[in-house]
This record gives structure tokens, sequence and C-alpha cells, in this order.
């Protein structure tokens, strides 16, 4: 008897632009520029997604069903009404999470055999 696949598991490996944007917003909705400046702030400026790797990878997630675009904005005078704001899915937490185990295993393969730091 086989596992029956997930439709998460067609889904992994999640290209790096994908996850840090799925990083992005597992804590509120942001915009396309906010999204750019958190995964750069998270990375401490190891990773500048550019506009183009950007939101083609938000157009592909959307597609997906890993993200939507949101109606609601903050207030007006806070705000660019040409913003277009995104929030992750649950398949989009489902996805980042089954990514993050994925990642975790490589990093226990490697400590074992001594290619990463810590024990195994």
């Amino acid at each position: 008897m086989g596992i029956n696949p997930t439709p998460i598991d067609g889904l992994l490996p999640l290209p790096a632009a994908a996850f840090h944007i799925l990083l992005a917003l597992a804590d509120g909705d942001r915009h396309g520029y906010g999204i750019m400046q958190e995964v750069e702030a998270r990375t401490g400026g190891e990773l500048r997604l550019s506009a183009g790797t950007l939101y083609r990878s938000i157009q592909r997630m959307l597609e997906q069903g890993l993200l939507v675009e949101v109606d609601e904005r903050p207030a007006p005078e806070l705000d660019d009404e040409r913003r277009r704001y995104y929030r992750i899915t649950a398949l989009g937490v489902g996805a980042a999470r089954a990514e993050a185990q994925r990642l975790a295993r490589l990093v226990k393969m490697a400590r074992a055999v001594g290619l990463a730091p810590g024990r195994a």
C-alpha cells in the first residue's frame, strides 16, 4: 500500500523565492514592495528579490492557491491605491511548513555526514 500524495507534495521543493515570500506573509498581509523589504530584512540583505522575480513568483503562487490578493487596505493616508496586497492561504501555510520540514531533514542528513555544523 502506497502513501497517498497530498496537493502540497506536488509543490515541493518550493523555489527559494516562493518560500521567502510565504515567510514574509506568515505574520500578515503585505504589498509587493513590503514583501521585498521583509525578505531583505529577514535574510540580513543576503537575498534581494527583483521586482520581476517577485511578481512572477506571486503570479504563480496565486495560480497555485498559495496566496490570495486581498481587498482590505490600510487607512488611505497610509496607503497608495495602486498597491496590491497579498495574504497567505491555508494551502500556503501547509506548503511552507512542509518545505521547512523538508529542509530540516536535509540539514539533519548533512550533519550526519559532517557537512553542517551541529549535532547529527
